[in-house]
């Protein structure tokens, strides 16, 4: 042990004084996690954590100013705490890319699951890392905490320790957690500690050393008081700032501790800057060449993802329960499992939210994933998906099953928003491509974009192939599929995925004034030019897309979409009686166009 209780007792002391310091001049900030457990996030960084090697969460982002404070004193280069939650300064909540913060964990729970996708990053890249997170109570009410312990359970992810910070209150009053979270843990493979108090340094010491020598998981239960020492200590309203400016004052000047301070620059003097993960291989671009006139772009994906992982790409994939529906598990894949983690393939079972998550880990322990599932579950994933865009995670995410065509599953399985939700989440590619042509264009985007997530959208159904134009420059996110057959152009179609084919059907019914765009990626034709959107969209404009229609209006004078939510048939009869009908299109825009 480097340093003894008495020890780790100062050091915490000086977190609190540092953290409180933050929240003053914020005026803002949570007192309640500073003030109880700044002794554990102390024993952890002070005793266990070796810099540059293993990783720690705060999976109670609310404890911020606590871990901000955590990595001044130990060294890291962090900007001064005046500036917390101010413009430009430290933000209210851990956010990637600040030094010494491994994830930006945003709502509660994405943090214990980003813990378990850096532990297994370690595990597939062999470091010999470990990964500690710290989580509240809110955190293991959320459903994605127990997905991902679940998960990390059933994988025997050893080199992970979650130490929870049980003070039995949150902001509505008695924490509304499993009647037996140990039990509920311990049943899902893990090795449990119960009661380990917040003030006892030496036995919180032995614990974590000997999950060292664990084979499981270890979930460490560290009973703390909520804002211990302040006049609210105990009471829900500790969580936030309840207390006056006076006592904030005291408490700070009462913890300040010259010794700890001094035990903290000892540290510090051996702390190395993290190195950043994000560092990833070349991307191979294999030929891809397909014959067939009618196939899924499902089908075309998986086959080109063979083909990468057969060329070498260094990739982890995954799906929640859905692999082979999906194109996720290809011929190349092969399983990780607990004990064996040489694969490049994880069934994360149904836990779409999980999945998302623990990919976002993967991706801040510098492994380049990739996860599966029907488009319309993408819903599940949305809070992972957002941070994954905001902390700049290039991971990909295939959505399958993309339109009411899936047909006779029915509505609960018809994604008719989620396309256009996806497109609304900044810093983000959305592609849904057309063909084999946009499928490779699609995954080379993806694959060669290392500062923002993508999502490929892929369809279940077979539909009839139009061929890219030899030549062409995807580059835009747009191009023309089905030029005009005449002097001037009247009218320009622009359609996604599936729906390219019904936009030349149209086409073909109206005359030769028409001209087809595809549009794979909305988010880069936004970028391009002015002068090459100006050229591209000619004449009368109309958007076709199997979903919300909204969005189109930015480019479109009228859109054929759906707003309204699916039926039970058969896919092609559902299309046709939502609309997505080439005659009926093709009357409804010769009218508008009169």
């Amino acid at each position: 042990m480097r340093f003894n209780a008495s020890d780790l007792k100062n050091m915490s002391n000086a977190v609190r004084a540092l953290a409180l310091h933050a929240i003053y001049s914020a005026h803002s900030g949570h007192i309640g996690i500073v003030l109880g457990a700044s002794g554990t996030i102390t024993t952890v960084f002070a005793n266990f954590l070796r810099p540059g090697l293993d990783r720690f969460v705060l999976s109670a982002g609310h404890g911020s100013a606590m871990l901000y404070a955590v990595l001044k004193l130990a060294g890291y280069d962090i900007p001064d705490l005046d500036s917390f939650r101010k413009i430009g300064g430290l933000p209210g909540h851990p956010e990637y890319g600040i030094d010494g913060v491994d994830a930006t964990t945003g709502p509660l729970g994405q943090g214990v699951a980003n813990a378990v996708g850096l532990a297994l990053a370690e595990k597939i890249r062999g470091t010999g890392g470990r990964v500690y997170c710290l989580c509240s109570d809110g955190d293991l009410t959320e459903g994605v905490a127990a997905e991902s312990i679940a998960f990390a359970g059933r994988m025997k992810l050893d080199n992970l320790v979650l130490l929870w910070d049980d003070n039995g209150l949150s902001i509505d009053g008695v924490t509304q957690t499993a009647v037996d979270v140990p039990g509920m843990v311990r049943a899902c493979g893990w090795r449990v500690v119960d009661n380990v108090s917040a003030d006892d340094f030496d036995r919180l010491n032995r614990v974590l050393v000997d999950a060292k020598r664990s084979r499981y998981p270890v979930f460490v239960q560290v009973k703390s008081v909520l804002g211990a020492g302040a006049s609210v200590a105990g009471k829900p309203v500790a969580h936030g700032l309840a207390i006056d400016s006076k006592e904030l004052l005291n408490l700070m000047r009462q913890y300040v501790s010259g010794h700890g301070e001094a035990c903290w620059s000892q540290l510090a003097a051996g702390t190395v800057k993290h190195a950043s993960q994000k560092t990833y291989t070349l991307v191979p671009n294999p030929k891809f060449n397909v014959s067939d006139t009618e196939i899924s772009t499902r089908e075309l994906s998986a086959k080109y993802l063979d083909l990468l992982l057969d060329a070498g790409a260094n990739l982890i994939g995954g799906s929640a329960d859905l692999g082979k529906n999906t194109g996720a598990y290809v011929a190349n894949s092969r399983d990780i499992v607990a004990g064996d983690f040489s694969g490049n393939y994880i069934n994360y079972g149904v836990r779409e939210h999980a999945m998302a998550a623990i990919m976002n880990g993967l991706s801040a322990g510098g492994v380049r994933a990739y996860g599966s599932t029907f488009l319309v579950f993408s819903d599940y994933m949305r809070p992972a998906i957002r941070v994954a865009a905001m902390s700049g995670f290039p991971v990909i995410y295939l959505f399958s099953h993309d339109s009411v065509a899936v047909g006779q599953d029915g509505p609960t399985h018809q994604p008719i928003e989620q396309l256009s939700a996806l497109r609304l989440i900044p810093n983000m590619n959305v592609l849904r491509p057309a063909n084999a042509t946009e499928v490779a264009w699609s995954w080379q985007v993806a694959l060669n974009d290392v500062v923002r997530p993508s999502a490929i959208i892929l369809s279940r159904q077979k539909f009839l192939q139009i061929a890219t134009p030899r030549g062409t420059d995807l580059g835009y996110g747009a191009y023309v599929i089905r030029p005009e057959k005449a002097r001037r152009v009247r009218l320009t179609i622009i359609a996604t995925g599936a729906d390219v084919a019904l936009a030349l059907a149209v086409a073909n019914k109206i005359g030769p004034s028409v001209r087809v765009v595809s549009m794979p990626c909305v988010e880069l034709f936004r970028k391009s030019p002015m002068r090459f959107q100006k050229d591209l969209l000619r004449g009368y404009v109309v958007a076709i897309e199997a979903g919300a229609s909204a969005s189109w209006f930015e480019f479109a004078d009228a859109v054929v979409g759906i707003d309204r939510f699916g039926l039970s048939g058969d896919g092609d009869a559902v299309y046709r009686e939502l609309g997505m009908d080439a005659d009926a299109i093709a009357v409804d825009i010769c009218k508008k166009m009169k």
